[in-house]
């Protein structure tokens, strides 16, 4: 059977409690050294006895131990921060590099790099997350589509409305303007129907008075020719034909 579990406590008889102290002080002085050396700890141990004898053990000197315990007891509580500060901002870059570098790895799986050290496990599990992304990535884009679609036939809407309502002012300016030009056809045929003609005149154009002859230069003596019938003698035809002379 194990050993039991010892309850903690004065050990009332003396004997046993020297021998108690011999054996866990051998021990402990042990401990102490085996520290300093596996884990190349600087270490200072201090006992006293119940009868005020002194056991001690320092890997580097048990003053020269107790001289930087002073040190660091002794520094001002602004040092202290900074050193609690500078410790904290160290662990701080430690958790951020750790995390920057499984990104980098998780970033390389996904792209199908660096495969070989992971189980089947493990790119089991890569391959559900791929297959999560693609889903999103392809709901995205049909959500995305059909907000594209319902863009344009709202846009393909107001588009027809606007059309509709150029119609509809076009076909109200056609009509004004064929009440116009209605209007000057009734017009013109009030002022027709007001203009006299002549019964000697055939067309309604014969009614306009006939442009003066304008003047022309005539050199030498005009040939007068009697007219058939005229009463007038060629002597005085020749006579008028010398006084007229040069005529414009």
């Amino acid at each position: 059977m194990g050993r039991g579990r010892v309850e903690v406590k004065r050990i009332e008889n003396k004997i046993n409690r020297q021998v108690t102290f011999s054996k866990r002080r051998n021990g402990l002085l042990k401990k102490a050294y085996e520290l300093s050396v596996l884990c190349d700890a600087e270490i200072a141990l201090i006992v006293f006895s119940s009868r005020g004898k002194l056991y001690e053990f320092g890997s580097a000197g048990t003053t020269k131990t107790l001289e930087r315990y002073q040190r660091c007891c002794i520094s001002t509580p602004q040092e202290n921060s900074v050193e609690r500060e500078t410790q904290s901002w160290y662990q701080e870059v430690t958790k951020l590099k750790a995390k920057y570098e499984s990104l980098q790895r998780t970033q390389r799986h996904l792209l199908g790099e660096d495969l070989g050290p992971l189980s089947v496990r493990e790119l089991q599990g890569l391959e559900k997350q791929l297959e999560g992304a693609l889903s999103q990535a392809r709901q995205r884009k049909t959500h995305i589509m059909i907000e594209q679609m319902e863009d344009l036939r709202r846009k393909e809407r107001q588009l027809g409305d606007l059309n509709k309502q150029l119609r509809i002012k076009l076909e109200a300016e056609g009509q004004s303007l064929k009440a116009i030009q209605g209007f000057w056809n009734s017009s013109a045929a009030v002022g027709t129907s007001s203009y006299h003609v002549h019964p000697s005149q055939s067309n309604p154009m014969d009614c306009e008075p006939e442009p003066e002859p304008e003047p022309v230069l005539q050199i030498g003596y005009p040939h007068y020719v009697q007219a058939e019938g005229s009463s007038v003698p060629k002597s005085m035809a020749g006579e008028n034909n010398f006084i007229q002379g040069w005529v414009l």
